[in-house]
């Protein structure tokens, strides 16, 4: 089975379409998914600093395209993305938070409940009541979960993360690698992820 990486940040728009797609692409195409989390804004001030600039000095009739492509993309996919007042956001806690979860399995159903309070209802999840909020929706204990994302082991791994995808050539969310070096960057390059996927699985069939 061909290995399916997925670094994401819930504080990304476009990483919230591509997560709602990412799971179903992956059991199509019999691949093995990999969740990563990682820090998008450790990335930027690493190596795409650009994003600020954009930012502070936005180019008018693309950010007018931008705002409609997006909705776009989530009337396509069937979700609900608006505008949350608080952006960008801080998400280092509901990221470690993912970590939290994995041993549990409940990093997908966690990293879910983040992207739709923050991009659905508007929800600021750099805020411990909110992430509190969350943590029930979830069924997880709020109290360790908050105390366990303090932890530097659980630090130490969504840097990790986010060091791994700088050193293998990732400048933002999604990243997506297959079988650990070709990479695939955005919510639009999906259907050439699947392509690749698809087209791996069919060289191995002919092979055995």
């Amino acid at each position: 089975m061909a290995v399916l990486e997925f670094f994401y940040d819930c504080s990304s728009p476009w990483t919230y379409l591509a997560f709602h797609r990412i799971e179903d692409l992956a059991r199509r195409c019999n691949a093995t998914l990999v969740w990563r989390p990682f820090l998008v804004g450790g990335v930027f001030n690493t190596v795409n600093g650009s994003v600020y600039e954009q930012r502070a000095n936005p180019v008018m009739p693309k950010l007018r395209w931008y705002v409609k492509d997006l909705q776009d993309w989530a009337a396509f996919y069937g979700i609900r993305i608006g505008q949350p007042p608080v952006f960008p956001v801080n998400s280092v806690k509901a990221m470690r938070a993912a970590l939290v979860v994995e041993p549990d399995g409940l990093l997908p159903t966690w990293s879910r409940r983040v992207f739709e309070a923050y991009w659905g209802e508007l929800r600021d999840i750099s805020q411990d009541d909110v992430l509190r909020s969350i943590a029930v929706d979830v069924g997880v204990d709020a109290d360790e979960l908050l105390k366990a994302i303090a932890e530097p082991a659980v630090k130490d791994r969504l840097r990790a993360n986010t060091e791994e995808l700088i050193a293998r050539g990732g400048f933002g969310s999604p990243t997506m690698f297959i079988d650990k070096d070709d990479m695939y960057f955005g919510n639009d390059r999906l259907v050439l992820v699947e392509h690749a996927l698809t087209r791996r699985s069919g060289s191995k069939d002919q092979t055995t």
